[in-house]
């Protein structure tokens, strides 16, 4: 149940709601404009009538091959971009840029997630060769690659997009086709060069939205900015 905390009436539906608001890494509903600008005079004073929920960022990238510094440097400040506004962290606990975004996140602190293909512990580590740090949680999904992207996708709010190759393109395709707001890391290398045409060859309307920037700082500010204004009221196509 989602509840406005400023009237303190229930919201049925989140695309119904009048306004949202992102503070502290959680999502706030509102049933009026007026709530909203009354939250905003005094946040603090209201977040404790109806704890929102989380937001959470899907960060997909490449998992393999070699990476350079500025990929590198790019995924640590994805990373603590995402810490520093207190929202979780999904990746596909991976090593690659989803491993050096986390790294950069943990810099910062917040609860990190990965979403691993695999059934155990044992099979992730020695089966998969992926990473068991940075995770508060890992969850095994027994899905394998493949299947463990949808699970990434649909539990992410934000979907961002940096360098990767067919996986990455697997999970692109995925956040696109169900409506997802998604943020391409420019010069990141990797699929990322090619997402404009991609979007202009499929020319399928799905409610999706693509926003760019080389500053992953200022494209999260971005996508924030976006999500509360629009996106919110139809966050994929099984809303709305």
């Amino acid at each position: 149940m989602t509840v406005d905390p400023v009237c303190k009436s229930v919201i049925t539906h989140h695309h119904a709601a009048a306004a949202i608001r992102i503070y502290g890494g959680h999502l706030y509903y509102f049933d009026s404009l007026q709530c909203r600008e009354t939250f905003d005079k005094d946040p603090d004073r209201y977040t404790a009538n109806a704890p929102g929920r989380t937001l959470t960022v899907g960060v997909m990238g490449s998992a393999s091959g070699a990476l350079s510094p500025e990929q590198i440097r790019l995924g640590r400040e994805l990373g603590r971009a995402i810490g520093k506004r207190k929202f979780g962290l999904i990746t596909g606990a991976c090593p690659g840029l989803p491993w050096e975004t986390c790294a950069g996140f943990k810099e910062v602190g917040g609860f990190s997630v990965g979403i691993s293909p695999a059934l155990s512990e044992e099979e992730h580590l020695h089966r998969y060769h992926s990473p068991n740090d940075l995770y508060d949680m890992i969850i095994f999904t027994g899905s394998g690659l493949m299947g463990r992207e949808v699970i990434n996708i649909r539990s992410s709010d934000f979907v961002v997009i940096l360098g990767g190759h067919s996986g990455t393109l697997g999970e692109f395709s995925i956040a696109y086709d169900e409506g997802k707001l998604i943020g391409v890391v420019d010069g990141s290398g990797g699929i990322t060069t090619i997402v404009d045409e991609i979007v202009r060859v499929v020319s399928k309307p799905t409610g999706s939205t693509v926003l760019r920037d080389g500053d992953p700082d200022r494209l999260l500010e971005t996508m924030v900015d976006y999500y509360t204004r629009k996106h919110y009221q139809r966050p994929s196509v099984f809303m709305g």
